[in-house]
Formats: C-alpha cells, sequence, structure tokens
C-alpha cells in the first residue's frame, strides 16, 4: 500500500509516531516508525495487535517496511484515535476527574482488559498515558510490553512496564500475570483522580522498585473519593496477587453498578493533545510528549478518496497548527511494493 507520511504528533523511547494518510483510499491512521535495526519492541507489538480485534483496543492497520533517508524503517500501522490519551484528558480538567467520568472510563479500560484476558494476553503496562480517547470512548493502546499468559510462546518470559504502576510481584522479579494489570489499574484510577502519580513522594525509580516490592505499603488513595470507589481500588491493590479481584469480579463491584454511559459526552474536546502511543520498559517516572495543539481534534469525517485533498482540507481548517516548520508529506511505498515492481519491469 502506497501512504503518505505526515506530522510527527508523537514521540517515545523507541518509536515515532506519525498521522498518516493512504494515497489510494485517503484513509488517515497513525503510523508508529523505528529504524528496522532498533525495531524490536515495535515487531513485538505488532505480533499481538494483528491477533486482536476488540473496540476496546487500538485497532491494527498493518505494517511494512520503507526505505526513508537512506534507512530502513519499520512501521506499525494503527487506527487515528481522536482525542490523545487519557493523561492529556486529565491534564485539560485541571489535573484531576470527577468521579463520574473516573467511572466511565474506568469501566471501558475494564472492558478492554477483559478481552485481552480472556484471549491469553497480560497487557503489562496499563497507566493513563497508553490509553487512548475517542469518540466512543477509551482504548487500551501500546502492548510493546504486553505477553501471553500460560503459553508456550516466544513472547511469554520477559517482565517489563513502568516502575511507578508495577505490581510487588512484578517488582521483586517473580511473575508477571493478568493480576498485575488489575494492580496497574487501581494505580491509574489513582492518577486519574489526583492527576498526579500513586507514589508522589519518590522520584527515583529504584527507590520506587524497592517500596513497591519490600515495603509492604500500598499507594494512597485520594480521601475524597466515595466509599464505594475506595473499597473498589482496594480490591486493585491487594498486595498478594492472589488476593486481588479478576477483571469480571471488579466488572460487578458497586462501583461500577450505578455507572451510566451518557451517549452524549464530548470525548473530543477541540483542544485535545497529541497522544504518545509508545513507551519503553523503564521510561522515567516524568513522560513528556511532543504535542500539537489540536492535531486529534481533526476527526477524518472528509470523504474525498484523495489523500492531497484530504490534506489540503486538514490544513485549510482553522483549528489546525501552522504545520510550516515541521516535516512535510512524504509518499512512502513499502519495499515488498517496490520489489515487485522491479521485478516487473525487468521482465518485460
Amino acid at each position: 500500500m502506497e501512504w503518505r507520511r505526515g506530522q510527527t504528533i508523537g514521540r517515545g523511547s523507541s518509536a515515532t509516531v506519525s498521522i498518516a494518510a493512504c494515497c489510494s483510499s485517503g484513509e488517515i491512521f497513525a503510523v508508529k516508525s523505528a529504524e528496522l535495526s532498533c525495531s524490536e519492541l515495535l515487531q513485538r507489538e505488532e505480533k499481538f495487535l494483528c491477533s486482536l480485534s476488540s473496540p476496546h483496543i487500538v485497532s491494527y492497520k498493518g505494517c511494512d517496511i520503507t526505505s526513508e533517508n537512506h534507512k530502513f524503517m519499520y512501521n506499525l500501522k494503527m487506527e487515528y484515535v481522536a482525542a490523545g490519551t487519557l493523561i492529556d484528558v486529565i491534564r485539560k480538567k485541571g489535573g484531576g476527574l470527577d468521579e463520574a467520568m473516573i467511572k466511565c472510563y474506568t469501566q471501558q479500560i475494564l472492558q478492554g482488559l477483559e478481552y485481552l484476558h480472556s484471549s491469553g494476553v497480560a497487557h503489562c503496562d496499563i497507566k493513563a498515558t497508553n490509553i487512548l480517547v475517542g469518540d466512543t470512548g477509551a482504548k487500551i493502546a501500546d502492548l510493546g510490553c504486553a505477553k501471553w499468559v500460560d503459553s508456550d510462546s516466544d513472547l511469554t518470559e520477559t517482565m517489563g512496564g513502568t516502575p511507578m504502576f508495577m505490581a510487588p510481584e512484578v517488582a521483586r522479579g517473580e511473575e508477571q500475570s493478568f493480576a498485575a494489570d488489575i494492580w496497574s489499574l487501581g494505580c491509574t484510577i489513582i492518577e486519574m483522580a489526583s492527576g498526579g502519580s500513586p507514589w508522589p513522594n519518590i522520584s527515583d525509580p529504584m527507590s520506587v522498585l524497592y517500596q513497591i516490592a519490600y515495603s509492604g505499603r500500598t499507594p494512597d488513595v485520594p480521601e475524597y473519593l466515595s466509599h464505594q470507589a475506595k473499597d473498589f481500588v482496594g480490591k486493585c491493590l491487594q498486595r498478594d496477587p492472589k488476593e486481588r479481584w479478576t477483571v469480571r469480579q471488579l466488572l460487578k463491584h458497586p462501583f461500577l453498578e450505578e455507572f451510566r454511559y451518557v451517549k452524549n459526552q464530548n470525548f473530543l474536546d477541540n483542544n485535545s493533545p497529541t497522544s504518545i502511543l509508545d513507551q519503553g520498559v523503564w521510561n522515567s517516572i516524568e513522560e513528556v510528549s511532543e504535542t500539537s495543539n489540536d492535531v486529534f481534534g481533526l476527526q477524518t469525517k472528509y470523504s474525498s478518496s484523495c489523500p492531497d485533498q484530504r490534506i489540503t482540507r486538514f490544513l485549510s481548517n482553522s483549528r489546525v497548527p501552522n504545520w510550516t516548520c515541521e516535516e512535510t508529506w512524504i509518499t512512502i511505498r513499502d519495499i515488498v511494493t517496490m520489489k515487485r515492481n522491479t521485478i516487473e519491469l525487468a521482465n518485460q
């Protein structure tokens, strides 16, 4: 498939995310790229994404290898999600969400985890920066640290994630399974409520890991949450993984029983920042994204099949930031297509 790479909309420790357009259909999607020689995590993520299909998981659009600026690039093509990451939403709301919004996003994250766990996959890095928010709500993204549980696959042995969100058994290097995702969910709820880290008084990753692994403590739950919310988080943050509730148990918890999805909820906000879809295994505690003010406010509603017309409409839209200082759109052909065309020419 021939496609065009546009503006860089996010950077992680191991890959860069760009907006892209298919030259034949004009479809807009996100492409996550890394130099082929450094693309192990990206290729790992592709192995998971290509086998999954759920409205609560960012969808897979394909992958290819391209030659750009004298470098071979590995490209993972994914659904373009409109409103950025959950951490962007939290920051826009002033550093914390109200309990109704926390219930809403928690329900949707759990639905994504229910699908992953029933498929035998542990995500291993649940946190607000790995949750994308679109017009239909929250979707789990970034499966670079994921693993198959109880499988003979070669994608079972690694342990990874972000130290602040690691479960005690993971911090001790003992195991990483479905229960570790539940601990991370509890930390993410604290992040949604407070707008900050689940361990706010510790900044060094190694100190965080030691505290989580051996102190016997759990993260503090904000006092202003309701009794039901505190109980829900407490079920997630049991230090013994066998004592933590499962996804299905949590979906039946009273905290979510009264949850009602508001159809008119405006998930897409005009000033929604950009997402970062990839973070490395040992990210620093404070993550910085390079964002453009409103690129995710651009909904893919244009019906033109010509990429140039779609791009022109993007650029002419008054809500679009000035991209003249950024890289221009580059037409991309994957290596397989180029080789096939070369062979066809040679045979003529």
